[in-house]
Parts: structure tokens; C-alpha cells; sequence
């Protein structure tokens, strides 16, 4: 009898095991951002922001982790340090943003599919080169041919275009009314074609 308690309890705990694996892995929604959200890095009001967001995912959190930028979101994928179980990445889509300022509520798309615009002369949130995320590869193009760049995927962007030091010269802040050095955001009107 006791063989058999001891083999209906181990049973018990794996297919408890099972059920919480399977829970702690499903890929979440992605959330929405609210004025009280505060970006991992730089610990500040990730809306207060010009540029796309990003937000992580991971196992074990009810949660996501915000980035005020997408290059912060891909520094933290990238990070040597970065050992949490990923369940999912989001990131705003430029091509159906209204502007660089106002990137729509509930505007996410899978990191993982997105094309994104890399070396161009739009700047993040905090002033450094942005990543411009699309969903469109078309869009990316037209972005990329105004703004410069070039169109990377997901799984080309390397730990050293992300992780690598931004010169002084490449930084550019935005001042309150969404200008900075080099790069009026007021140009970036990303509205859809006849919207």
C-alpha cells in the first residue's frame, strides 16, 4: 500500500508540475501602457517619451518589463546578463502611428516579425539612435529612404548594434515640444495614407 501512495504522489506532483509549465510558458497579450508605467533602465514615465516603446514578457511575472526606447528593449534581450525565460516581446509599429509623439494606444506587434530600421536619423525616447520597428516591410523601405537606414529582422540585430557605446554626437535629447538636434519630430507624421 505504501508503494502505491508514494507512486500516486509522484504522479500528483508531475502532472502538477506539467500544468504550471504550461501556464508559467503561454505567450501573454500585450499590455497597456498607462501614464504610471515606468521604463526598466531609466526608471522614469516610459509615456513621457517621444519614439516606440518596447515591452518584455517573462516567466513568472504578471507584468511586463517597459522600455522607453526599442534599442533599450533589444540592450535588455541581448544582455550577456539576461537570463529570465522570455514568453514575449511587443513593439510599437511605427507605420500605423499617428506620429513620433502618439504611437496610438494598443499599437503592439511581435518583435520577432517586425522589420526594423536601423542607422537612421530618428532618435528614442532617451536620444539615442532608435531601432524603428514595422510591421510592414514597405513601410520600413519608404521610412528608411526618407530618414536613412537600412532594414534589418529580428534575428539580425546583433548584441554589439545594441550593446555598443553611443557617441555624444549621435545623442540627441528632445526638447518639450518634440524637436532635437538633427531631428524634427514634427516630420515624422506617420499617419496612414488619408488619415
Amino acid at each position: 500500500m505504501n508503494i502505491f501512495k508514494t507512486v500516486l504522489i509522484f504522479s500528483a506532483l508531475a502532472l502538477l508540475g506539467a500544468c504550471q509549465s504550461s501556464v508559467t510558458t503561454q505567450k501573454p497579450d500585450p499590455a497597456l501602457l498607462s501614464e504610471d508605467d515606468i521604463g526598466f533602465y531609466d526608471q522614469m514615465i516610459v509615456v513621457g517619451h517621444a519614439g516606440p516603446k518596447a515591452q518584455i514578457h517573462l516567466a513568472g511575472s504578471t507584468s511586463p518589463l517597459w522600455f522607453s526606447s526599442v534599442r533599450d528593449g533589444l540592450a535588455y534581450l541581448k544582455s550577456p546578463e539576461q537570463s529570465a525565460q522570455i514568453l514575449a516581446i511587443y513593439v510599437n509599429d511605427i507605420g500605423v502611428a499617428q506620429n513620433w509623439l502618439n504611437m496610438r494606444i494598443g499599437n503592439w506587434i511581435e518583435a520577432e516579425t517586425a522589420f526594423f530600421v536601423v542607422g537612421s536619423n530618428a532618435k528614442g525616447g532617451m536620444g539615442a539612435p532608435e531601432f524603428v520597428p514595422f510591421s510592414s516591410e514597405d513601410k520600413a523601405r519608404e521610412f528608411s529612404i526618407k530618414r536613412g537606414g537600412k532594414i534589418l529582422q529580428f534575428s539580425e540585430i546583433t548584441a554589439d548594434m545594441v550593446l555598443a557605446p553611443v557617441e555624444q554626437e549621435q545623442m540627441a535629447m528632445p526638447s518639450m515640444d518634440g524637436n532635437s538636434a538633427g531631428t524634427n519630430m514634427n516630420d515624422m507624421d506617420m499617419k496612414p495614407e488619408g488619415g
